[in-house]
């Protein structure tokens, strides 16, 4: 290792940094001994200069596996926005998810108040395997979707692996939302029948999940009991899970094309309406890549990420620790409390994955302390920009284990910017954009500059090529300026400023969006909730990084029909209740400002950055 890689007297203090023999057992020494590079730095260049090279290598490490073997791995015949991966190919990328010893943990998992318990790669196998056959039973075919409504269980990544493994597409659908949101996302997703369970247990409290789905007007829906005891009214035609599941244990995955859509997932953009997000069957040897090199994934580790299937993060872990012949671990419950600490002990968790607010109710309430967490060999942080503060207190809980920040998006299938554990590690800042892509940070003129618009160069495995219900063109690629290089640049929307010492920090959006709680919403949507409140005229969502850096506030500037009736303070639990029943429980308002007025622009439209600004 180069020791231009471990200047810890450039940029911001490390608070951690690998030693020599560490460096050695990491799987980027084995990626720059094959690339024939002497540093970290060098290796990075070497994979953005040689991409085609990169992920031949990046497939055969992960032993990938195909019915038909490529004729070209690389097809940039119709240019850098519509790259051609794995062209001729055949393949189902769950037979890759599948090659660790059958007796081998697959997922060790834990419900609230429950013990743990562990499903081997066989038994995952053969759930998988069951599934698939109940929806060939069932008359469903290859390329149909299939939504997924449900808590990050057991249970659910079978039910993922089984649609896949069918031929079929899943519709990823968040167990948070209500059913206006969940109507939205089955009408873009055009699923034909939706997995869901009967309530969700938190807590000791049961919350209706399957009434929430009903309540969506949803297709045919198979409902999964959760391990309580529930009486809910049924829907004529809807089935059980014990009803829907095949005896046969065996099935023969569909075999498809790479490029052909395993998974609809959705991000919210700059409009009311979430983008409708395809991935391919080749984003998930970008999920699997991102664990193995960056977040240093090993065959037996385990990998815990509080998540969802209905974002990213959920698929993620799922690709992320199979492929890597890795654990999954799951813990149905809230992990805000002890209990998920004690699980994270028991489970031993080599990887734990956090969203930077999680890690700020730890450290108030300190309810993780005193927990033997040794197995941790690193953490990894998402969604959110990070508090340095924060993330010091969580190294501590592991003896001071590095955390690998990781930015990116459900559109480019995992990380663009993040780090690695062969370089020093300074809390709350990225040390790497991701192998095998390149960026750029660009001023509002488009001249390069150290904090500003930052811009991917691609192509890559894992960035989207389409999206269902908007022109990806126009979303990504139009209007942008060209690269120092005059390279075709793709618009991401994130701000990010370059520091010393080959660091990075995040500083939020440069556009309409934001991020809430590791959610991704538009201001639109906001709005267009805290507007049913009866006295608003107006209002505008802004988030707004602490004073100290970390996790956004979400603000909201309202203009009243009638001036001087009501206060900020009078409105926010108006507001608040509104989000909670109509867009989601975890978006909390930080502070109701009201105005006399907006400031806009000559067409109208709400200048939310000078909002930010003030």
């Amino acid at each position: 290792m180069n020791t231009a890689d471990r200047n810890l007297n450039e940029g911001p203090p490390p608070a951690w940094a690998p030693g020599d023999e560490f460096i050695r057992s990491t799987n980027i020494a084995w990626l720059m001994e094959r690339a024939r590079v002497s540093s970290y730095r060098a290796l990075h260049a070497w994979s953005a200069e040689n991409r085609e090279a990169f992920w031949r290598i990046v497939i055969d490490r992960l032993q990938i596996r195909f019915r038909q073997d490529c004729r070209q791995l690389l097809d940039l015949s119709r240019g850098v926005e519509s790259p051609g991966w794995l062209v001729g190919a055949r393949m189902n990328i769950v037979d890759s998810c599948f090659s660790a010893p059958p007796q081998s943990p697959a997922i060790v998992h834990q419900t609230e108040g429950g013990a743990l318990k562990i499903v081997t790669v066989a038994e995952l196998e053969s759930l998988t395997n069951r599934v698939a056959c109940g929806l060939a039973q069932g008359g469903f075919k290859p390329g149909d979707a299939l939504a997924i409504v449900t808590p990050m269980t057991a249970e659910s990544v079978a039910i993922y692996l089984g649609i896949l493994k069918a031929g079929c597409a899943v519709v990823s659908i968040p167990d948070s939302f209500r059913p206006k949101e969940i109507a939205t996302r089955l009408r873009l997703g055009r699923a034909k029948a939706v997995f869901t369970q009967d309530v969700i247990v938190r807590g000791g409290k049961q919350l209706p999940l399957y009434a929430n789905v009903i309540a969506a007007n949803a297709p045919p829906v198979i409902v999964a009991p959760a391990d309580a005891t529930t009486d809910i009214q049924w829907r004529e035609g809807d089935r059980r899970w014990a009803e829907f599941l095949s005896e046969n244990d065996r099935f023969e995955a569909v075999a498809r094309d790479p490029g052909d859509q395993i998974n609809i997932l959705f991000s919210s953009g700059t409009t009311g309406e979430p983008k409708a997000i395809p991935w391919t069957q080749t984003t998930p040897i970008k999920c699997a890549m991102d664990a193995h090199f960056h977040q240093n994934i090993h065959a037996g580790d385990v990998l815990v990420w509080p998540t969802n299937l209905g974002w990213m993060m959920g698929p993620w872990l799922i690709f992320a620790s199979l492929i890597n012949r890795a654990t999954i671990g799951l813990f149905n419950g809230t992990p805000a409390g002890a209990e998920f600490g004690r699980f994270i002990q028991e489970a031993r968790v080599t990887m734990l994955g956090v969203v930077p607010s999680l890690v700020k109710t730890w450290r108030s309430t300190r309810c993780m302390e005193g927990l033997d967490w040794s197995a941790i060999k690193a953490f990894s942080s998402t969604g959110e920009c990070s508090n340095a503060d924060d993330m010091l207190y969580l190294m501590s809980l592991a003896g001071n284990r590095p955390v690998i920040e990781y930015c990116g998006g459900t559109e480019i299938g995992g990380g663009y910017i993040t780090g690695t554990v062969t370089l020093p590690s300074s809390p709350a800042t990225f040390n790497t954009p991701s192998l095998g892509l390149d960026f750029v940070i660009l001023d509002e003129h488009g001249a390069p500059v150290d904090n500003g618009e930052l811009y991917i160069v691609p192509p890559s495995i894992g960035l989207s090529t389409e999206l269902l219900n908007q022109d990806h063109h126009q979303v990504y690629f139009a209007g942008t300026p060209k690269g120092p290089k005059g390279e075709i640049l793709r618009r991401h929307g994130d701000q990010m400023q370059r520091l010393a010492g080959g660091y990075y920090r995040a500083h939020g959006r440069v556009d309409d969006t934001m991020n809430l709680g590791g959610i991704k919403v538009s201001s639109a949507e906001i709005e267009r909730t805290v507007r049913t409140v009866g006295e608003i005229q107006d209002a505008a969502a802004i988030a707004i990084a602490p004073p100290g850096g970390g996790p956004s506030q979400l603000i909201i500037y309202a203009v009243l029909s009638r001036p001087g009736t009501s206060s900020g303070e009078d409105l926010l639990p108006l507001m608040q209740q509104a989000l909670r029943k109509e867009l989601n429980p975890l978006f909390k308002i930080h502070e109701v400002v009201v105005v006399d007025s907006l400031p806009r622009t000559a067409s109208n439209k709400v200048m939310r950055r000078v909002l930010r600004n003030q």
